[in-house]
C-alpha cells in the first residue's frame, strides 16, 4: 500500500476494494492492463463484515426472475473461479458446497417457506422438501420444535476473510498497484473519463475508470449527473461466535425464518460460527447496538438452542449498496471509459466472478453502448431508472424490494 503525491497513469483505475473491485482488478490485470485500486481500506466494509453464503436459491424472491437467473448463473461461475483464485494467490478461500438447510420455527413460517418453494421451483431451481424429523437428522443441532424447512442443495458458502486474503495476494503477484486513499471525483467530461482525484487532490490518470464503491459511489463528484448511480447504505449486523468443547458445531449453514425475520448460521472449519444478518435503513451510521445483537442472538438460539454457550467473539457491521429495486448496477455510463459495478445489495460475494468477467468485457470495448442483450446484466445497465433515454424500471422488482426484509 502507498500514497501517490503525483499523477500517475494507469489503464484502469478501480475505485473500491470490496470484493467487487478487488475481483474485477485482478481479472482487469490478467487481461494484460495495468490496474490501481483506490480504497481506504481495501478488503473491508461490507465484504469484511459479510458472511460469505453464495444463495441463489435463498435469495431467489417474487418477481425476481432476471434477478433470480442472473444469481443462479453467478453461481455457476463459482467453482471455476474458486480453483483459479486459490492456484493464482497460493491459498485457500474455504469455499464449500455442502448445500444450506433452510428451516421454519412456526406453521406460519413453515407456510411461507413452503410457498416461496414453489416459485424457486418454477424457475427450476433445486429445493428438496424436508419434514421436521429430515431437518433435525440432517442438522442434530436444531431445535426440536422446528416445523420442517428444505434442503437447498445449490446454496453455498465461501470464508469471506479468506476470499479477501487472497483476492490481495492475487492482485500483488499482478501487479496491481493499491492506492490507501479516498476517490472525491472521476476526472473528465461529458466524453470520456481520464482518471479520478483523491482527497487532497493528487490525481491519477487512467483510460478507464471502474466504479465499484459500494454504497459510496454515488457519492463521487464530477461525472454527468445522469451516470450518477442511485445507491443507498443498507445496513447489516453479523456475530461471530465460537463454540466449545461441549457444544458441538454445525455440519452446514442453516438460513431459518423465525416467526417472519430472516436469520442465518454459518460454521466455519475453524470452529466459529457467523450468524446474520440485519436489514436496517441506517444511512451510514455503523453503530452496533445492543438491542440488535440481542434480537439476533435471540433468533439465532431459537434455531439451534446451543449457541447460547457459544462465545461471542466480535460483532460487525457494514453497509450494503442497495438500489431502488435491490438489483445490481453493472455497464457502461454513458461516457467513454467510464464503467460502474455496483449495487450489488445482499449479493456481491456471489456475483463477484461474473461481475469481475463482465467488466473486464466492457473495458474491451463490447456492450459500450449498453444495448448487447447477450450479456447476463443486460437487464441490470446502471441507465434501467430512466437515465440516458432508457425505459422504465421494471415495476415488478421495485414492488418486490419493499418487502424483501421478511422473506427467507
Amino acid at each position: 500500500m502507498r500514497a501517490v503525491s503525483s499523477r500517475v497513469g494507469s489503464d484502469v483505475v478501480v475505485v473500491g476494494g470490496g470484493v467487487i473491485g478487488l475481483a474485477a482488478a485482478w481479472r482487469t490485470a490478467t487481461s494484460g492492463r495495468r490496474v490501481t485500486v483506490v480504497d481506504p481500506r481495501p478488503g473491508g466494509g461490507a465484504t469484511w463484515a459479510a458472511a460469505g453464503m453464495l444463495a441463489p436459491v435463498g435469495e431467489a424472491h417474487y418477481g425476481e426472475e432476471r434477478l433470480s437467473a442472473l444469481l443462479v448463473r453467478g453461481a455457476r461461475a463459482w467453482p471455476g473461479f474458486a480453483a483459479d483464485l486459490e492456484e493464482a494467490a497460493d491459498m485457500e478461500i474455504g469455499y464449500r458446497a455442502e448445500g444450506t438447510l433452510l428451516v421454519a420455527v412456526d406453521p406460519s413460517d413453515r407456510a411461507a417457506v413452503d410457498e416461496l418453494l414453489e416459485y424457486r421451483r418454477s424457475l427450476g431451481l433445486t429445493a428438496t422438501t424436508l419434514s421436521s424429523a429430515d431437518c433435525r437428522s440432517a442438522e442434530p443441532l436444531l431445535a426440536p420444535g422446528v416445523r420442517g424447512g428444505a434442503d437447498l442443495v445449490d446454496d453455498h458458502q465461501v470464508d469471506n476473510r479468506r476470499l479477501v486474503a487472497a483476492l490481495l495476494e492475487a492482485t500483488r503477484r499482478e501487479g496491481v498497484v493499491m492506492v490507501a486513499g479516498r476517490a472525491t471525483a472521476v476526472d473528465g467530461d461529458d466524453v470520456r473519463v481520464r482518471g479520478v482525484t483523491l482527497e487532497g487532490g493528487d490525481q491519477l490518470w487512467a483510460e478507464s475508470v471502474v466504479v465499484a464503491a459500494g454504497c459510496w459511489s454515488g457519492q463521487l463528484d464530477g461525472w454527468p449527473r445522469f451516470a450518477r448511480p442511485p445507491v443507498r447504505p443498507v445496513r447489516g449486523l453479523t456475530l461471530r461466535l465460537r463454540s466449545g468443547r461441549q457444544t458441538g458445531t454445525l455440519r452446514r449453514p442453516v438460513r431459518g425464518l423465525v416467526h417472519g425475520r430472516t436469520c442465518y448460521l454459518v460454521p466455519r472449519a475453524d470452529g466459529s460460527l457467523v450468524v446474520g444478518a440485519t436489514v436496517e435503513e441506517r444511512g451510514f451510521d455503523l453503530t452496533v447496538e445492543a438491542g440488535s445483537v440481542g434480537d439476533l442472538l435471540d433468533d439465532a438460539r431459537r434455531l439451534v438452542p446451543s449457541v447460547e454457550a457459544y462465545e461471542l467473539c466480535e460483532t460487525s457491521t457494514g453497509l450494503r449498496p442497495g438500489t431502488p429495486d435491490n438489483a445490481p448496477l453493472v455497464g457502461t455510463a454513458g461516457v467513454d471509459g467510464l464503467v460502474v459495478a455496483t449495487g450489488h445489495y445482499r449479493n456481491g460475494i456471489l456475483l463477484a466472478p461474473s461481475t469481475a468477467e463482465e467488466v473486464v468485457r466492457l473495458l474491451d470495448g463490447q456492450g459500450r453502448t449498453g444495448a448487447d442483450r447477450t450479456s447476463p446484466f443486460a437487464h441490470f445497465r446502471p441507465d434501467r431508472f430512466g437515465n440516458q433515454g432508457a425505459g422504465p424500471p421494471d415495476t415488478a422488482l421495485l414492488t418486490t424490494a419493499r418487502r424483501r426484509a421478511a422473506s427467507p
